[in-house]
C-alpha cells in the first residue's frame, strides 16, 4: 500500500463505519462551505482530508463498501496520484458538469435506504436535485448530520484572522450607497429582507476584507439586509471597535457567526425574504420561516459590472502586475541554461516580484507553474516532493495572478523552451488564433458569455482539437479571482450571464 496515502484509506474505513452506526448507507462530502465557496477554509476541507485529494473542485461519496471521487478533465492526473492506495475510485466527469454523483446514488440507493449530507453546506438547488433522484428510488435524504464531526477528531476551528475596511479612493462607491442599491433591488422582487451568505458578495456589499481563505481576501460573514439596518453574523473579535462604530453609522449592528439560522427563524410573519437558491445552503432555507422570494443575489450582478473608477484602479494594478512580470522574465531569461531552474523556482521569483509591487496583498490563487506535461494539467501544483526542473525543449506555462488593493489579476502565458516540435508550434498558434478572435470580437450587450466561447475554439475544431476546461471567468475587484456571473465556457447558458459593460473577464 502507498504509505503515504494509507491514512486516507483508514479514514473511508472508519467513516464506513460511522455509517453504519448510524443506519446510513452512504455520505456525500461536496467541495463547499457554508458560503459554497470556491476555495475553502481548512475546517471544511474534508473531502481533501478524507480521500488526500486536493483539487479545488471534485465530489466524494463514501458508501458502505466502496468510496469514490467524481472529478472533471482538469482534475483526472492529478486525482489519479493523489488517491493511490486510497481505495477510492475515480469517476471522470465532463467539465462544466456536476451532477453525475447525483445519478450514481440514485442507482446505488433502494427503498428505504438513507443518504446523508451535513445540509449546512450543500446549496438548496443542489439538495432539491439530490432528494428529488433518491425520493424517485424510494430513498430518503438525511441533511442534520455532520457525520465528519464523528470521524475527525482534529478539526481546524474556524479562522480568527481580524477583518478590515476596504477604504475610499480603492472603494469608490461607500457602504452606505451600496446598500441601498441592495435595497432597491429587493424592492423591485417585492422583498422586505435579503440574506446574503456567498463571502465575496458579504465583502463587497460592507467594503470589507479579511484573510479567512487562502488567495480571496474575504471573511466568514453572513449579512441580512432589513428595511432599517442590517445585520453581520461574524466571528467574535474579528471586527475591533473603531471599526464597529465605523459600520453602526451605516447601520449595520453585528451578532455571532452561528446566529444566522436563529435570526432567520425570527423574522416576522409577514416578511419576503430574497435568497439566491444558488448561493445560499439547504441549511439556512430550512431555518427561515418567513416566505422566500427566490433570485439571483442582486450583488452578484452589480459587483460585476465594475465602475469607471474601479476600471481605472483595475488598470493600475494590472500595470503593476505587468512590471513585475517583466521583471521575473528579465530574472528567468538570464539565468535559463546558467543555474537551476524549477517549477518551485519560478513560482518563488514571481511571488517576490510581485511583493515589491505597490498596493500588492497577496498572490490571488497558486502559482500554477508547468513544464511539458505537467502544463497540461488545468489546476497543476509543483511540489517539494514532484515538480520538474526547466531544462532541454518544451513549453513552459504560467498561469499567476496578484490582490492588488485597487484589483485582482489573473495571467496566462506559454513559454517556448529551446527546440519545440511542430505539434507544439500548431497548436500554440491555434490557441494564439482563438485568443485573438475572442479578444477582438465585436458582439451585441446582453449576449450570453457562453455563446462567446465558439470563437476562441473554433480555430481548434477546425483540426479537430479543443480543450477540456473552460476559456474564460469573471475576475473580481480585490476580490475572489474567480467571479460571476459571466462565464466563458460550454456552460449552459442562462439569463444572469449576459456581457455587460463593465463586466472584467479572462481569456
Amino acid at each position: 500500500m502507498d504509505t503515504r496515502t494509507s491514512p486516507h484509506r483508514a479514514r473511508i474505513a472508519k467513516t464506513q463505519e460511522a455509517l453504519a452506526r448510524l443506519g446510513l448507507v452512504a455520505l456525500l462530502v461536496p467541495s463547499s462551505d457554508p458560503h459554497l465557496s470556491e476555495y475553502l477554509p481548512e475546517r471544511w476541507q474534508g473531502r481533501q482530508w478524507l480521500s488526500g485529494f486536493s483539487g479545488s473542485m471534485g465530489t466524494l461519496v463514501v458508501a458502505r463498501d466502496k468510496a469514490a471521487l467524481f472529478a472533471d478533465s482538469r482534475y483526472w492526473v492529478q486525482a489519479e496520484a493523489e488517491l493511490a492506495g486510497s481505495g477510492i475510485a475515480l469517476v471522470k466527469i465532463p467539465t462544466g458538469t456536476a451532477t453525475h454523483h447525483v445519478d450514481w446514488l440514485a442507482r446505488e440507493a433502494r427503498a428505504g435506504d438513507t443518504v446523508a449530507v451535513d445540509g449546512d453546506v450543500l446549496g438548496l438547488a443542489a439538495a432539491q436535485q439530490l432528494r428529488a433522484a433518491l425520493e424517485r428510488v424510494g430513498a430518503t435524504l438525511r441533511t442534520d448530520l455532520d457525520v465528519l464531526a464523528e470521524v475527525w477528531p482534529d478539526r481546524p476551528a474556524l479562522p480568527a484572522a481580524p477583518v478590515y475596511e476596504h477604504r475610499a479612493p480603492m472603494a469608490p462607491l461607500a457602504r452606505a450607497a451600496k446598500l441601498a442599491q441592495l435595497r432597491e433591488a429587493m424592492a423591485k422582487h417585492g422583498a422586505t429582507h435579503h440574506l446574503i451568505s456567498t463571502v465575496d458578495d458579504v465583502a463587497w456589499a460592507l467594503n470589507l476584507r479579511g484573510s479567512d481563505v487562502t488567495y480571496n481576501p474575504v471573511f466568514l460573514a453572513h449579512l441580512l439586509i432589513a428595511p432599517g439596518g442590517a445585520t453581520l453574523f461574524v466571528g467574535g473579535g474579528k471586527i475591533d471597535a473603531t471599526l464597529q462604530a465605523t459600520l453602526a453609522r451605516d447601520g449595520v449592528t453585528l451578532l455571532p457567526y452561528a446566529e444566522a439560522g436563529v435570526a432567520l427563524a425570527a423574522l416576522p410573519a409577514d416578511a419576503k425574504l430574497l435568497l439566491d437558491p444558488k448561493r445560499v445552503t439547504l441549511g439556512l432555507r430550512e431555518r427561515a420561516k418567513a416566505t422566500v422570494v427566490e433570485a439571483i443575489n442582486p450583488s452578484t450582478l452589480l459587483k460585476s459590472r465594475k465602475s469607471e473608477a474601479e476600471a481605472a484602479h483595475i488598470r493600475e494594478a494590472m500595470r503593476q502586475d505587468g512590471a513585475a512580470m517583466c521583471e521575473f522574465y528579465a530574472w528567468f531569461e538570464a539565468a535559463l541554461g546558467r543555474e537551476r531552474i524549477t517549477e518551485l523556482t519560478i513560482d518563488e521569483q514571481l511571488s517576490a516580484a510581485r511583493a515589491k509591487r505597490p498596493g500588492f496583498v497577496g498572490l490571488s490563487f497558486s502559482t500554477i507553474a508547468g513544464f511539458n506535461a505537467n502544463g497540461a494539467m488545468p489546476h497543476y501544483r509543483a511540489t517539494p516532493e514532484s515538480h520538474a526542473v526547466i531544462e532541454g525543449d518544451g513549453l513552459l506555462l504560467i498561469d499567476s495572478g496578484g490582490q492588488y488593493l485597487g484589483g485582482t489579476t489573473d495571467i496566462t502565458r506559454v513559454w517556448p523552451i529551446g527546440t519545440v516540435s511542430e505539434a507544439q508550434k500548431r497548436d500554440y498558434t491555434l490557441v494564439l488564433k482563438g485568443t485573438m478572435a475572442l479578444s477582438r470580437a465585436r458582439f451585441p450587450r446582453g449576449t450570453l458569455s457562453p455563446m462567446l466561447d465558439t470563437l476562441a475554439r473554433a480555430p481548434l475544431w477546425e483540426q479537430n482539437l479543443d480543450y477540456g476546461h473552460g476559456t474564460g471567468h469573471g475576475v473580481g475587484y480585490f476580490l475572489n479571482v474567480h467571479e460571476g456571473p459571466q462565464t466563458t465556457s460550454k456552460a449552459l447558458p442562462d439569463a444572469h450571464m449576459a456581457m455587460e459593460p463593465g463586466m472584467i473577464t479572462s481569456i
